[in-house]
């Protein structure tokens, strides 16, 4: 993540957090990046160096209301476009849950297995993943058929490789290095 995005959003999060309404800013902040993202519209008029800020604040404005948005978020908007950085909305949104997940000990592990995990390995699992990490996990499941066996997890940037095909490379740069 670019750094300017995780200073808008720790920014932000400092502010959410503070007033205890960092889950309702994150879907505020989600809805917003959503509509922006959809409608080229918005984004050109937002960017657009002939619209003067008020203009684009009154639009923000606008539309915060619509999607119930609080004043956090609406001053929020207000400074990305004051500071020009209207393009940078769908990564600021990413950031800023990335922000508040981690701030409130959470991570979020994307777990490829080569089958189907039963409800009980993904229990026991998400166990095992919290003792390591020392974090509350939400994971995401998916299934990937050319895994030979075993499973790969990402958190971050750290992945821990248990599939089948990476025990079976290490075995052959050993018998390899022999």
């Amino acid at each position: 993540m670019k750094s300017a995005s995780l200073q808008y959003a720790n920014a932000l999060a400092d502010v959410a957090l503070q007033q205890g309404a960092a889950e309702p800013v994150l879907k505020q902040l989600n809805d917003f990046a959503g509509a922006y993202s959809e409608s080229a519209e918005l984004r050109n008029f937002l960017a657009s160096p002939a619209v003067t800020s008020k203009e684009k604040h009154g639009v923000a404005e606008k539309i915060a209301a619509r999607l119930g948005a609080s004043k956090i978020l609406r001053n929020f908007l207000f400074l990305v476009i004051d500071h020009r950085r209207t393009l940078m909305i769908p990564e600021l949104a990413e950031a800023f849950e990335s922000v508040i997940r981690e701030r409130q000990g959470m991570a979020e592990a994307q777990v490829v297995s080569a089958v189907e995990l039963s409800a009980a390995q993904k229990k026991n699992l998400g166990q095992s993943l919290e003792k390591k990490t020392g974090k509350k996990i939400e994971a995401k499941y998916a299934v990937d058929k050319g895994l030979l066996g075993g499973i790969v997890v990402r958190i971050g940037d750290t992945v821990y490789d248990g599939s089948l095909r990476h025990r079976l490379n290490e075995m052959r740069a050993t018998l390899a290095a022999e």
